[in-house]
């Protein structure tokens, strides 16, 4: 009797290091699907520190695509000489952050995280203008004064620094496969970029000047313009504060 006990607890010994081989591992690597959905290609590694703590670090782009939500975009950027069906954008972005976790395995169950992230946003903004040429003299005959209008693309790129937190689960699934899922969660920081047009060669200067005057007439608030005219390039510098959502996310991940 005593032998068959020391078997069965033997074998459920085994069985419970085996199982434990499977799932250990003090690192994943994952990618959140929700947001590859939408083109925002990401990858993720995360590392257990402790039975309760991680930390990861996350890289997500979005290659150049047609500004999304382009309705809440123009009550945000009031300026009606902005051609928003042709605004261009792109994203970087990198996330370092730690996990504190409640569950009774590592990198598993409810856990709270903690983050920063550094994001720098590519733009190309098609501006409409117009300018009015002054009269001249050629070969004797007089050339009246014109209205042109024309086009100038706004390129450039802001800079974001910010930290926020957000909270989820992360389940084991089979043997090395987990599934992590969050809720939503917050970042807040401050931004700062530069954004140039250069304007043809032999551009007079009205046109720089008037394309000065189209910017100035933006309205971005919270975010600060300061347009300036260099030979021709008309430069727009910008900074004021980065406030984001993190939404609901589904990440699917290997742990090794």
């Amino acid at each position: 009797m005593k032998k068959n006990i020391l078997l069965v607890l033997t074998i459920a010994l085994t069985i419970n290091t085996n199982a434990q081989s499977l799932i250990g591992g003090d690192q994943i690597i994952k990618t959140n699907l929700s947001a590859d959905v939408l083109q925002n290609y990401n990858i993720t590694y995360e590392r257990s520190i402790n039975h309760f703590m991680s930390i990861s670090a996350s890289f997500a782009t979005m290659p150049k695509r047609s500004l999304p939500l382009k309705s809440l975009a123009k009550q945000f950027i009031d300026n009606t000489n902005i051609d928003f069906d042709n605004f261009k954008i792109s994203n970087n972005a990198l996330t370092i952050e730690s996990r504190f976790y409640l569950g009774m395995q590592k990198m598993s169950g409810f856990y709270v995280a903690p983050f920063a992230r550094f994001g720098n946003m590519a733009l190309d903004i098609p501006i409409d203008y117009q300018y009015n040429t002054q009269s001249t003299i050629i070969n004797g005959v007089t050339v009246p004064s014109k209205t042109v209008k024309t086009k100038a693309n706004l390129n450039g790129s802001i800079r974001s620094q910010s930290v926020g937190a957000y909270f989820g689960m992360q389940f084991q699934l089979l043997t090395k496969m987990v599934l992590d899922v969050w809720a939503i969660g917050g970042h807040y920081g401050s931004s700062n970029g530069k954004l140039i047009a250069n304007l043809p060669a032999g551009s007079p200067t009205e046109a720089a000047v008037a394309l000065k005057s189209t910017l100035d007439q933006t309205n971005a608030n919270p975010f600060k313009l300061n347009t300036s005219v260099s030979g021709n390039s008309v430069i727009t510098n910008t900074d004021g504060p980065w406030l984001g959502l993190r939404g609901a996310g589904i990440t699917i991940g290997l742990r090794f």
